[in-house]
């Protein structure tokens, strides 16, 4: 069976922890690829291997890397209305393009609140291209007593958007 490729964009610097969280409960047998912005980087530059986002050289530039999935968590208004707009300026919004134009999955999890009039109408704009648009909103069925859990339920439930198979969350017994 092939390995499944992912590609894991970090924009902005808020929320990065929830980005690095949602890399390390990834399944191991993945292929993890890693982007991150210039603000998010002085964040990661200690604990992970990433792609310079300046770099749109990089493999999961070009369709032919064959990703099977992308996901940009946090990601930040600019970078969602670059994707918005067409604009492929960095690695992130690059690959991002590449997502969209092979069909593949993509899935943004905008940051901000609240949200703007401009902004939500990127959302709806990547919405119907087929981007799966996915703050990371709270569930209050699941239960959550602390923010450990609360981060779980969020990447549980943007893992059943990309179709990873995962237990990180309570899930709705009715």
């Amino acid at each position: 069976m092939k390995e499944k490729k992912i590609i894991i964009a970090i924009s902005g610097a808020s929320g990065v922890n929830l980005g690095l969280k949602t890399i390390e409960k990834l399944p191991s047998d993945m292929q993890k690829h890693i982007i991150a912005t210039e603000n998010a980087k002085v964040v990661l530059r200690k604990e992970k291997h990433i792609y310079d986002d300046l770099d749109i050289s990089a493999p999961t530039a070009s369709g032919s890397f064959g990703a099977d999935m992308m996901i940009i968590a946090p990601c930040s208004m600019n970078t969602l209305a670059k994707i918005a707009c067409g604009i492929a300026d960095n690695l992130t919004t690059r690959s991002a393009s590449v997502m969209i134009k092979e069909q593949k999955k993509l899935l943004l999890a905008p940051r901000e609140l609240p949200f703007s009039a401009i902004s939500l109408e990127n959302m709806l704009k990547l919405s119907r291209l087929g981007v799966i648009i996915a703050p990371p909103v709270m569930g209050y069925y699941a239960d959550v007593k602390n923010l450990d859990e609360m981060e779980n339920f969020i990447i549980g439930k943007w893992f059943d958007l990309l179709g990873i198979e995962n237990n990180l969350y309570k899930r709705w017994q009715g």
